[in-house]
C-alpha cells in the first residue's frame, strides 16, 4: 500500500536555434503512436497519500501468572496474550500523478525555436524556458518498535533453574524478588556492607537492582509493550463525495483490506469549497480560441476540502487544490516566441500555473 516516487530529476532540454524572427512553438493534443517529433507532457491529477499512524499494544502473560497472587499478592494479572490497535493520527499528503486524458506534445519543427522543458520522471510539466526540480513524495515514517525487555532467566540463580517444577521455580523467584527488594532498602539506608560512598555509583547499583526486580516480577505480572506503526494508502479522487470508503481498521489487526469486514470503515469526503475561478472561455474569447489551441495547456485547479473520518472521529481535514476538478486553460504560444524568453512554472501537485517571468 505504500507509494514510492522516483527521486531522480530528469530535465528535458530542447534548444534548437532559430533563424526566423517570428518562429512558433506548436503544441498539439497528444496521440500515442502519432506524435514522433515532439516532447510529450501530461497535466496531473491530484492524488492523496493517506498515512495512518497506529499504536500497537501487546499484552503477554507471565510464565508464573497463576502463582502471582499466592506469592506476590498481585491481582488481575493477564492470563492470555492479546494485541490491540488504535489510530493515533491520520495525515494527508497531496501529490501529482499523470492524467492520461490530458497529454500534449510540444512539436519540434525545423527552423523553430523550441523551449527548455522540465518534466518529472513520469512526464508532468514543471516549467518552460526554466529549470525546475521535481519534488519527491516524502517517505512514509519509520515505525517505532517496542523496547527489548531484559530476559528474566538471566537473573535466575542455579537453584531456581534446577527446580523440579514450575511451582517450585515460582516460589524461588518470588523469594528472590523479596531478597532483592531488601538489598535495595539496605543500600538506600546505608546499612549494606557494600554501600558505595559515591552517589553516582550508588544510583547505578540501585538501577541494576530495579532492573532485576522488574524482570523477575514480569514472570508473574506479565508485560505490556507498545509500538508505533505506519500504514499508507494512495487515493486518486475521481469525483466529489460526501462519504466514500477509504480503508478499514481493526482493533486486532490494524489496517486491513477494504473488503475485510473484521475492520471498521474509515471514510473520506471530497467537498468543493466553491472557490474555483471562472473560466476565461466566454463568447468574447471564443474568437481567439483557434489561435490559442497551439499554446501550452495548464490546469486551473479547484479547491477541495478533504476529510478523513469514521463513526466516532474526524481524524483530519484540510483544503487541497486538485487539478482534476478544475478546468484546462491555455497560455498563448506568442508568449514563448519573443526575443525576451518567457519563463513559466507550474505546480507539480495540481498542474496549476505557479508564476510567469519575462
Amino acid at each position: 500500500m505504500k507509494h514510492t516516487m522516483n527521486k531522480l530529476i530528469p530535465i528535458i532540454t530542447l534548444c534548437l536555434c532559430s533563424t526566423v524572427a517570428k518562429a512558433q512553438t506548436e503544441v498539439s493534443q497528444y496521440q500515442p503512436g502519432v506524435t514522433v517529433e515532439g516532447v510529450t507532457y501530461f497535466l496531473p491529477s491530484t492524488a492523496l497519500r493517506i498515512t495512518v499512524e497506529a499504536e500497537k499494544t501487546v499484552v503477554t502473560p507471565g510464565e508464573f501468572a497463576k502463582y502471582a497472587f499466592r506469592y506476590l499478592r498481585l491481582q488481575d494479572v493477564p492470563t492470555e496474550q492479546s494485541t490491540t490497535w488504535k489510530i493515533k493520527n491520520i495525515s494527508i499528503e497531496p501529490y501529482g500523478t499523470p492524467d492520461k486524458t490530458k497529454g500534449y506534445s510540444i512539436l519540434l519543427k525545423g527552423r523553430t525555436s523550441a523551449p527548455l522543458v522540465s518534466l518529472t520522471r513520469d512526464g508532468i510539466l514543471l516549467s518552460i524556458n526554466a529549470q525546475k526540480a521535481e519534488t519527491p513524495l516524502p517517505d512514509v515514517p519509520q515505525g517505532v518498535a517496542a523496547p527489548t525487555l531484559p530476559n528474566a532467566r538471566d537473573y535466575m540463580d542455579q537453584e531456581i533453574l534446577s527446580a523440579g517444577s514450575t511451582a517450585k521455580m515460582a516460589e524461588l523467584c518470588a523469594q528472590k524478588i523479596y531478597d532483592v527488594r531488601e538489598s535495595r532498602n539496605d543500600l538506600i539506608q546505608g546499612e549494606a556492607s557494600n554501600t558505595p560512598k559515591d552517589g553516582a555509583q550508588l544510583q547505578i547499583m540501585l538501577d541494576q537492582l530495579d532492573q532485576q526486580t522488574d524482570a523477575l516480577q514480569r514472570l508473574f505480572a506479565g508485560s505490556t509493550q507498545t509500538s508505533t506503526e505506519y500504514f499508507s494508502v494512495d487515493f486518486v479522487p475521481t469525483k466529489e463525495t460526501d462519504k466514500q470508503l477509504l480503508l478499514r481498521f481493526s482493533q486486532i489487526d490494524g489496517v486491513v483490506d477494504s473488503d475485510d469486514l473484521s475492520g471498521s470503515p474509515v471514510y473520506i469526503s471530497i467537498q468543493s469549497t466553491g472557490s474555483l475561478p471562472n473560466s476565461s472561455q466566454n463568447a468574447d474569447s471564443d474568437k481567439k480560441k483557434a489561435k490559442l489551441e497551439k499554446g501550452v495547456r495548464y490546469n486551473v485547479p479547484a479547491r477541495e476540502k478533504v476529510t478523513v473520518f469514521d463513526a466516532d472521529y474526524d481524524y483530519c481535514s484540510q483544503e487541497v487544490s486538485m487539478g482534476q476538478f478544475g478546468y484546462v486553460e491555455i497560455l498563448g504560444e506568442s508568449l514563448f516566441d519573443k526575443k525576451t524568453t518567457t519563463k513559466a512554472y507550474f505546480y507539480q501537485q495540481n498542474g496549476g500555473l505557479e508564476k510567469i517571468e519575462q
